[in-house]
């Protein structure tokens, strides 16, 4: 089953590592995402830039709206996802422990929803 990790960090307090710490967390996650590519659980993966750079895009009552920024207003921000393929919830879990930014958010882990499944459900 595919499980999707939302990374979240404080983006301040992330910009106020020390190069060289920061540095070695990125060595981290690349050597971790090899580590996880060789085992055949990571699907694919991406850092995001800036929540500055964030657009978020809403309908309502029939008219678009753009604004700057992310939609929610938290101290910690989406940086980052990785996908998984992971035998249950537990091993994803186990899985996204291990990621290196999780020692400074947090990461959010959500089963993927095979969509056409779901459809099936609610016709039937």
């Amino acid at each position: 089953m595919k499980y999707l990790c939302l990374i979240y960090l404080d983006e301040e307090a992330m910009n106020a590592l020390p190069p060289s710490e920061w540095n070695a967390l990125i060595r981290e996650c690349i050597a971790y995402s090899d580590q996880l590519q060789a085992s055949h659980y990571y699907l694919a993966g991406d850092a995001l830039e800036s929540v500055h750079t964030a657009t978020t895009v809403r309908w309502r009552n029939g008219k678009l709206s753009a604004t700057d920024g992310p939609f929610a207003e938290t101290k910690e921000q989406l940086a980052g996802y990785c996908l998984l393929e992971a035998r249950d919830l537990n091993e994803a879990i186990q899985l996204a422990s291990k990621l290196p930014p999780a020692r400074y958010g947090g990461v959010e882990v959500r089963p993927i929803r095979e969509l056409e499944e779901s459809l099936v459900q609610t016709v039937s």
